[in-house]
């Protein structure tokens, strides 16, 4: 979700007034995937579990996040949309929560969409307090770029993305050339992939930009960098993903909210137990990481992973369902 760039959305957990309205008809139904790993992943958990646990019906619709909560919004289809980057469309999300056409349960990622600058685990390990900028910036020789090694190097992604706006934005809000910085302009994804695999394998340094969850950042522990200022999000508006700004001030990465969106009408008139469900369904970054760094490894699909996090995390979803239904799903399994 590197593209992300908008921000502020309110959401109130409403599963306590919702549970007392169920009808106990959980019947046929549609579940988004959308077409990142995460949501793929996550859309094949809710299916299994809702199908397995509670007898229902649910088919996955694969879509992305506009035309998705778009139709969830104006049609009350797909009547579940799991891993929803509601900040990505903040007006029209605001309009069907307002307009009470669609609900707000869990939120899926607990620690929400992270974008920003990283280092690896083994540089931290090496030198403590080196995920501060400030102390990044103090030692630009601990971070030597591929092309002029008298110079640090903060990897960027590729032209197209909001988050290379907001890196090259950062780079000069931050003054990073007058600290012996420079960017490094990593060409694509692939490029940008590489760099970091490369540099782990080696064990060598790296600073830049990535997001989580992903693959990569379950395969490689990296620490995101502390910006050491708060998000000033009128700044982020005006100058820090506005490529055009000429004086970015320095500020930091927003958390992108990700929440489990569903229609109202299947909020009243689905069973308490499934509402109860996709409310408390909710994981981390690092699960989520490890999970998809292993579907990856393992060229696995949504299912796959699905099954693969309910045999190795009994402890956590269990905590999320009825216990009759925890037995239909290890029955399942």
């Amino acid at each position: 979700m590197k593209k992300s760039l908008l921000l502020g959305t309110a959401f109130a957990l409403p599963f306590m007034a919702l549970a007392g309205s169920a009808s106990a008809d959980c019947g046929n139904l549609t579940i988004a995937s959308m077409n990142w790993q995460s949501a793929e992943v996550l859309a094949n958990l809710d299916q299994f579990i809702l199908n397995q646990g509670y007898g229902c019906s649910a088919e996955i619709i694969v879509g992305d996040t506009v035309p998705s909560i778009t139709s969830l919004v104006e049609k009350g289809q797909p009547e579940v949309v799991p891993e929803a980057w509601v900040d990505l469309m903040p007006e029209i999300v605001d309009a069907g929560l307002k307009d009470e056409k669609i609900v707000s349960l869990s939120r899926s990622l607990t620690d929400g969409g992270q974008q920003g600058w990283f280092i690896p685990r083994y540089m931290l390990d090496e030198h403590p307090n080196l995920n501060k900028i400030e102390e990044i910036l103090a030692h630009p020789e601990l971070f030597p770029a591929p092309e002029d090694s008298s110079k640090g190097a903060v990897y960027n992604g590729p032209q197209g993305w909001g988050g290379t706006v907001v890196t090259t934005q950062l780079a000069k809000g931050f003054d990073i050339e007058g600290h012996g910085f420079t960017l490094v302009d990593t060409g694509s994804a692939a490029g940008l992939d590489g760099s970091i695999s490369r540099a782990y394998e080696q064990k060598a340094p790296w600073l830049g930009f990535y997001w989580e969850p992903t693959s990569l950042l379950g395969k490689y522990d990296m620490v995101a960098v502390d910006f050491g200022v708060p998000l000033d999000v009128e700044e982020w508006k005006r100058c820090t993903s506005v490529a055009d700004c000429s004086d970015p001030k320095p500020n930091a990465f927003p958390v992108d909210n990700v929440f489990t969106l569903v229609s109202k009408k299947f909020a009243d008139e689905a069973d308490a137990g499934v509402i109860e469900y996709l409310s408390k369904r909710s994981w981390s970054n690092d699960t989520v990481n490890k999970l998809m760094a292993w579907m990856t490894d393992n060229q696995a699909t949504g299912e796959d992973g699905a099954r693969e996090f309910l045999r190795n995390n009994e402890e956590m979803w269990t905590q999320w369902v009825t216990p009759e239904a925890a037995e239909r799903i290890k029955a399942a399994l």
